[in-house]
């Protein structure tokens, strides 16, 4: 069972991202506070009695591919998208002009989460599809609006990214499928993708593909790459599917976890194509879809941890183990009494209201970057996305790993039995650090591209930020004394390792630094979200156990895991020597 934690969304919403300020932009001129939290209410609702149940039968089932080529999922996502489209949650963020509800991204984000935490794999269909509305808003042209938007914000049609080839993983430079122009202004493309997430399936009636491929004559590398639409059916003169397209799912792929998502081999044989945005600018469009999935990704490592928690919580008050010490009577108590098994709960919760508070407050930052009426401040904001963006992904799905494993280990030898539900958890959290650019990309994107913005201003200006938060708590007295004093330790030692690697010469000492720096500055920043939302916390009415439970975690967090941040300092300023002082032959290669 789910159960949303609507009042941390709500508490995010209002104490992190600002949420009475946010809907003031002019362009959110149609949305209130009180419009958004009846609409998170009905979300959800939805996402716990409508789609919550289907998570289990797509694990057990899965997605299975016809001889024919079709691909079938199982009925119950079949009949949970049908309503999720009926209900119109696929386009809360998206342009009214093309049928969207036109909502803060922010707000999206937040119906995500209750999505993707109800049904991970159910729930990187709309992901996709969403990601794909963003870039073609972006950069496709107005037939290519008008001809897919309307479809693709309604839900009635599915996108994909489709990016990867058998040589092609992390580096697209090596990317082969080919395109062609034909006379009547068309491509032709033909190549083979791998690892297409719901390339093929049977929820709705199109699949709308943005395909990266290779025009004549281009340079080489990644500058030589363009991006195309490629429908599975050829809209015809009235915009509905007509002919097949000439693409196919030669199979799809045997998976350790999220079964009930079709991972496909798909075929692309002198498909046609619709050219989006320039010859050999494809890289660009392409990367206006993956962050925007990289973020949503990053959501799914809150998503798994939010579902292992609440259920290894629900196990642990019922599971009698022992005697807890100090326990007045004779007989077994719940598990939850035990320190450990209470630390490792306080672990799964503390981590997952961070993660709350950083991938709530990137989205902000991509509202903002939007919708802002002065363009300093769009542009502000647009950097601090950019910065956020590979930590949020990264941290978060790490973490999520990490906080499913342990969901496992409070259930003891259940968590290892797979009727407990706690070991899909942790099959399925583990693709989220790989795909959409593995964590050791973002760590390399976080500090070869994002740590020198505006020659460093751009992380500054974010650590100056942080600093303040840890200044506000000062208002709050004594209460949250220790709290300030480990995180200004905190943002003092992520400062230090941040003007360490801008002051490197040697690229391979920012590689070598990058996994471990990034995790530093997540946990530091982790913790700066919680103590905001502490700080209101503290100012709030009476002695409410949700109030009081904001404080506690938050102290438990600043006491026994940032301090573990801090052992990643030598680590995170230290340079590649130690890396390169074995050799490939010392490795048994």
């Amino acid at each position: 069972m789910y159960r949303p934690p609507l009042r941390d969304i709500k508490f995010v919403l209002e104490h992190v991202v600002d949420l009475e300020a946010l809907v003031k932009l002019p362009a959110y001129d149609h949305v209130d506070v009180g419009t958004v939290h009846g609409l998170l209410d009905e979300a959800g609702r939805f996402m716990s009695e409508v789609v919550a149940p289907t998570n289990r039968v797509g694990d057990t089932q899965g997605a299975i591919r016809n001889d024919d080529g079709t691909v079938t999922v199982p009925e119950e996502f079949a009949k949970a998208y049908q309503q999720y489209v009926a209900a119109g949650w696929n386009g809360i963020k998206s342009d009214q002009g093309y049928g969207g509800h036109g909502f803060p991204g922010v707000i999206g984000l937040a119906v995500q989460e209750m999505l993707t935490t109800a049904n991970m794999a159910f729930s990187l269909c709309p992901m996709l599809t969403m990601s794909a509305i963003l870039a073609l808003t972006h950069h496709g042209t107005e037939e290519q609006k008008v001809t897919y938007l309307e479809k693709l914000i309604s839900g009635e049609w599915t996108g994909t990214m489709v990016l990867t080839e058998p040589e092609a993983g992390s580096d697209l430079g090596a990317l082969r499928a080919k395109a062609t122009p034909a006379d009547d202004g068309t491509w032709r493309v033909s190549g083979t993708k791998i690892f297409i997430t719901w390339g093929e399936h049977d929820m709705a009636e199109n699949i709308v593909h943005l395909v990266l491929a290779r025009a004549p004559d281009g340079p080489p590398g990644t500058k030589g790459i363009s991006l195309f639409i490629i429908p599975k059916f050829l809209p015809d003169a009235d915009g509905r599917p007509g002919e097949a397209n000439a693409v196919s799912c030669v199979s799809i792929e045997h998976k350790l976890g999220i079964h009930g998502s079709p991972t496909c081999v798909m075929a692309f044989d002198e498909a046609v194509g619709y050219l989006v945005g320039e010859v050999n600018d494809g890289m660009r469009a392409m990367f206006t879809m993956m962050n925007d999935a990289r973020l949503h990704v990053g959501l799914e490592g809150l998503g798994i941890t939010e579902r292992a928690y609440q259920l290894a919580a629900a196990h642990a008050a019922q599971r009698t183990q022992g005697r807890a010490v100090g326990a007045s009577h004779v007989t077994a108590t719940p598990i939850i009494e035990h320190p450990d098994v209470r630390r490792m709960l306080l672990t799964m919760k503390a981590y997952s209201e961070a993660m709350r508070g950083l991938l709530y407050d990137t989205a902000r930052a991509i509202d903002l970057s939007h919708q802002h009426p002065d363009q300093s401040t769009r542009r502000h904001f647009h950097d601090r996305a950019s910065l956020l963006t590979p930590v949020a992904k990264a941290w978060c799905t790490d973490l999520g790993v990490e906080m499913a494993s342990l969901g496992v280990q409070i259930h003891g030898g259940m968590g290892f039995v797979e009727e407990t539900g706690a070991a899909q958890y942790y099959r399925d959290a583990r693709i989220a650090p790989i795909y959409e650019g593995t964590n050791g990309i973002q760590g390399v994107d976080l500090v070869t591209r994002k740590l020198p913005l505006a020659g460093g201003e751009v992380v500054r200006s974010y650590l100056d930020e942080l600093a303040g938060i840890c200044t506000e708590l000062e208002a709050a007295g004594t209460e949250l004394a220790s709290v300030r004093r480990g995180l200004e330790q905190g943002v003092d030692q992520l400062r230090t390792a941040t003007d360490w690697l801008l002051s490197r010469t040697d690229p391979n000492d920012a590689l070598a630094a990058a996994t471990p720096y990034l995790r530093l500055f997540g946990t530091v920043a982790g913790g700066c979200y919680l103590a905001r939302q502490a700080r209101a916390a503290v100012d709030g009415a009476g002695d409410d156990d949700f109030l009081a439970a904001k404080v506690a975690t938050t102290r438990f967090y600043v006491d026994q895991l940032l301090p573990q941040a801090f052992g990643l300092v030598p680590a995170a300023t230290a340079d590649a020597s130690a890396l390169f002082a074995v050799t490939t032959e010392m490795l048994g290669v």
